[in-house]
């Protein structure tokens, strides 16, 4: 490390951001990326600790230190070229991952750990303002073809392996935009969408085909909002015999059902129902279905990411009052580092979303809907507590503790149960795991059926966008293994 004693003597720097009052007015990115000076800092932090742990806590194995150590002393370049040596997408991580990384850090056990998502992103948006991310295009041109189902961050991270080692690559998607799940699925206040569309020009340059609006599969598939009029279908079979790989990227839209009277009722909607449609009315589409918080009691089921997108969203569409429920018991605000540190701690985490206004409720079970002239109109509920008997979670309810609250808009958040393309996966017979999502080895990728290979979401189910990235990458490695031999 060029700064031996910086762990000591200088702090962490924080991302400034935009004041919720203000940056609830617009869908634009409010956090402010570190000045070089700020970086550098940053990356001074960074301890000869000998063993990194960071790199273990990164999905994608990023090289932390030697990036740090590289900002450190401004060198923009070589710090982008080890940082784009193992993640294909450093600015959508530097955005979105929840910094797993960090909490690995060795700096973490006693001090605030070195601002490493802050850093991919700096590094990232440096290359891209320097002029230092440009097309890899093979000098090697292999005359083999390879689909991939799905322009998710898996598939263009797959897309991308695979064209730069030659091969001729064309990805499917059934939305009439590039990008899955950073598309629709995130919402611009986290992730403007121009920042998809500059890596897509680029995998475009690179040689990768792209053909949207097509849908492999049959016409009753689950479209999630799209014009079926407009979609092109294609037989799975027939694409198989054109192609001599094909990649299923298609992610795990299924949504946890929610079981319970008053489910039916008008009102109550899926959050990837509600999510993508404010993300089609800023793209600048028109028609969109009208979906919207916009002076409503709402009611967010689910304490995860995809609720927190729903808090944030439904703020900017001037929701009357936002109220988000978590199953769960509420979590320590602080956990200890000395039992958990290097791996993920479950700690009380308040995302810039719950910033914005929302009022919070833990160990909540919702038992009924209830509604006026087939509308939901409020939500009862009970309190639970969750404890360990016999080394099983049990969950009891609290005696006198049911309620009730307004409800005119139900969003549902809880997760995801496999990929939604049903009649896909059972038109190509291929086998499911115990989880409904598809079967195939983190080593191979290879599905039931030759030819057919599976990675991100829709193998291992619900996940993180650094997830998908290293399961693209690994999944094109093994493709080209089986191409080769």
């Amino acid at each position: 490390m060029g700064n031996p004693t910086a762990f000591i003597t200088k702090s962490k720097i924080s991302q400034d951001s935009i004041e919720p009052k203000k940056r609830i007015k617009n869908y634009k990115e409010f956090v402010k990326i570190l000045n070089d000076t700020e970086v550098s800092i940053q990356g001074s932090r960074c301890m000869d600790c000998g063993i990194p742990f960071c790199q273990t806590g990164c999905p994608v194995s990023n090289v932390i230190p030697d990036w740090n150590d590289l900002v450190y002393r401004k060198n923009w370049e070589e710090a982008y070229s080890a940082l784009s040596a193992t993640n294909n997408f450093p600015e959508f991580t530097g955005r979105i991952c929840p910094a797993p990384c960090e909490a690995s850090c060795t700096l973490n056990i006693n001090d605030d750990p070195v601002g490493i998502k802050s850093i991919e992103q700096a590094i990232a948006e440096k290359a891209w303002h320097l002029g230092l991310v440009k097309p890899i295009i093979s000098k090697i041109k292999i005359n083999k073809k390879v689909a991939i189902i799905g322009s998710g961050p898996a598939g263009l991270a797959c897309a991308q392996q695979l064209a730069r080692k030659g091969y001729q690559v064309t990805v499917y998607e059934k939305n009439d935009r590039l990008g899955g799940l950073l598309r629709y699925g995130i919402p611009d206040f986290k992730l403007e969408k121009k920042l998809v569309d500059r890596r897509i020009d680029q995998l475009k340059k690179e040689g990768v085909k792209f053909k949207i609006s097509h849908c492999i599969g049959s016409s009753s598939d689950n479209l999630n909002n799209l014009h079926a009029s407009k979609i092109k279908f294609i037989d799975p079979e027939n694409l198989i015999k054109s192609f001599d790989a094909v990649i299923l990227a298609i992610g795990a839209e299924n949504p946890r059902p929610m079981p319970i009277p008053g489910a039916d009722l008008d009102g109550i909607f899926p959050a990837m129902e509600f999510l993508p449609l404010q993300n089609k009315r800023v793209s600048g589409d028109i028609n969109v279905r009208a979906l919207s918080a916009t002076g409503k009691h709402v009611v967010v089921i689910g304490g995860g990411d995809t609720g927190s997108d729903c808090v944030g969203t439904s703020n900017r569409q001037k929701a009357k009052t936002v109220t988000q429920l978590e199953l769960l018991n509420t979590p320590p605000e602080r956990e200890n580092k000395l039992t958990t540190w290097p791996n993920w701690p479950l700690k009380l985490r308040t995302s810039s979303s719950h910033e914005e206004g929302c009022e919070r409720q833990w160990g909540i079970l919702t038992k009924e809907f209830k509604g006026k002239n087939g509308k939901v109109t409020e939500l009862v509920a009970v309190k639970v507590e969750h404890r360990f008997e016999n080394n099983k979670m049990i969950t009891k309810e609290v005696p006198n503790s049911t309620f009730s609250i307004k409800a005119d808009l139900v969003l549902l958040a809880m997760g995801f149960v496999g990929p939604t393309s049903s009649n896909l996966l059972n038109s190509l017979k291929l086998k499911k795991d115990s989880r409904t999502n598809i079967h195939a080895s983190y080593e191979t990728f290879k599905t039931s059926k030759d030819k057919v290979f599976a990675t991100g979401d829709c193998r291992r189910g619900q996940s993180l966008v650094v997830w998908a990235i290293d399961e693209g990458r690994r999944c094109a490695e093994q493709v080209n293994n089986y191409l080769s031999s």
